[in-house]
């Protein structure tokens, strides 16, 4: 039996300077495949720059879930969000 992984949120900077918002078991792949234009349609039309940051969850439900509250927010909070996930402290409210 394979053993349970986590998922990541993970944000994208594209190189229009807009915002991606995602969830993924492997990251690293899945970014790969943004940059290859392989991943979803928003990142074939707007190619991704850089990975921003990426927090994990314990399934792929509560990933979802923060996923849609982090698509609520301003990209300015976003930013500030990855921010706090680069620095490892954990935002209120926002995951």
């Amino acid at each position: 039996m394979k053993p349970p992984s986590c998922w990541y949120v993970y944000l994208i900077e594209c190189r229009d300077g807009s915002l991606y918002t995602g969830i993924a078991v492997d990251v690293a792949l899945r970014y790969a495949k943004h940059a290859a234009g392989k991943g979803a349609r928003y990142t074939r039309a707007h190619p991704p720059l850089r990975l921003l940051g990426q927090r994990a969850y314990p399934d792929r439900s509560e990933a979802s879930r923060a996923e849609y509250r982090i698509k609520q927010l301003t990209p300015a909070h976003k930013r500030a969000l990855c921010e706090e996930w680069v620095a490892g402290r954990s935002a209120v409210g926002a995951t």
